[in-house]
């Protein structure tokens, strides 16, 4: 009796079969390939070129070879100068930079009288990769350049310079602090996009879209209809979400919740959006879950959940800018770490509704003409 019988016949019908369905072989083949490639290229925990505001008290010529050396460690990229420490930190709370460097007035006289000059170094601590980095490149620029002016034997009393860090709003530089949020926004994403995508593809696997669409419902009522439900529910697990961020894992919530509820709201509905957008694309459930997972893995790389986005190419970094998780997780992180306010970041609340307006509309009209 031979146990394999058959064999070849099945062989031969499943590669027509898969040959003959050109959709399930691009998912299979070109997503891994690129995947590869971008994620080769833009994972990098080496982070670079940091953004960092200037508060030069001094202006001389030894205080702009200071930050010359920062810069030069290619670690920080000055993006701006201030006049206050009052806006230093209120370019941090925005977002505007990750770093903030302040030179005292006394700075070059305190080196020429054998005294020591200290720099303040205001850290967000919002990223406990980034915040570690910048502490410790700071304090290695401080060391060489210090060891410079001491082995130049000017009767140096007492270390030249010296580094007093400040890490804000996350001072002990808690990983579930900086976690936590990115993890929202992606089980967000999976959760709604998946969900929508499935329920209306499985209409057409019922053929009960057809009866939807000869009834009274106007397009725009039935996706909206068919987005409402998903959207409450959405709500509601990020609501539970944030209580166990809260309670479970003690990352406290330093901003407002009005503002946790209306960026939620408008990510949300950009989510569910995107899931349309796949089920009048996709043909069956397969196909609909091979594209959630093309647009998830970039999401969960490219975001800056986990690897800050300021290492990544030029062309991963654009890419990046097209996900409404990045706009979403740095929103997050703002309002809960760092107490920002909608006001703050009203361009990443602007973009995101406006993605989810945007892409509502387009699968309404791709979703009759696709029927049709």
């Amino acid at each position: 009796m031979n146990i394999f019988r058959g064999l070849s016949a099945i062989l031969f019908k499943e590669f027509i079969v898969v040959w003959r369905d050109p959709m399930t072989l691009f998912f299979m083949l070109f997503p891994p390939l690129i995947e590869m490639i971008a994620f080769g290229y833009a994972l990098d925990n080496d982070v670079k070129h940091m953004a960092t505001i200037i508060l030069n008290q001094d202006r001389s010529v030894e205080s702009r070879q200071i930050i010359d050396n920062f810069v030069n460690t290619q670690t920080f990229r000055v993006v701006g100068e201030v006049s206050s420490v009052k806006e230093l930190a209120r370019a941090i709370r925005k977002g505007k930079a990750y770093i903030g460097l302040q030179i005292p007035p006394d700075f070059t006289r305190s080196m020429q009288d054998g005294r020591t000059a200290n720099i303040q170094v205001l850290i967000d601590g919002s990223s406990s990769t980034i915040a570690l980095q910048a502490l410790n490149t700071a304090i290695g620029v401080a060391l060489r350049q210090s060891l410079n002016i001491m082995a130049g034997g000017v009767g140096q009393r007492a270390l030249p310079i010296e580094i007093r860090p400040q890490i804000l709003y996350n001072p002990a530089m808690r990983s579930p602090n900086f976690f936590i949020p990115g993890v929202i926004g992606v089980v967000l994403q999976i959760a709604t996009t998946f969900a929508t995508a499935m329920s209306m593809v499985r209409e057409k696997e019922r053929g009960t879209v057809e009866q939807l669409l000869v009834s009274p419902l106007s397009r725009w009522g039935l996706m909206l209809g068919k987005l409402l439900p998903y959207l409450c529910i959405g709500l509601t697990m990020a609501t539970i979400l944030f209580s166990l961020m809260r309670y479970l894992f003690h990352v406290p919530i330093a901003g407002s919740l009005i503002a946790l509820l209306i960026g939620t709201l408008a990510y949300v509905f950009a989510l569910l959006s995107i899931g349309l957008l796949v089920s009048t694309k996709a043909e069956n459930q397969m196909q609909a879950l091979q594209m959630c997972m093309t647009l998830i893995l970039p999401t969960v790389f490219f975001s800056g959940f986990i690897f800050p986005r300021e290492t990544m190419p030029w062309i991963f970094y654009g890419l990046s800018t097209l996900l409404p998780t990045t706009y979403y997780i740095e929103l997050l992180r703002a309002i809960i770490l760092r107490g920002a306010s909608l006001a703050d970041f009203w361009q990443h609340l602007a973009i995101l509704a406006g993605m989810g307006g945007g892409l509502f509309v387009l699968c309404a009209l791709r979703f009759r003409n696709r029927i049709a």
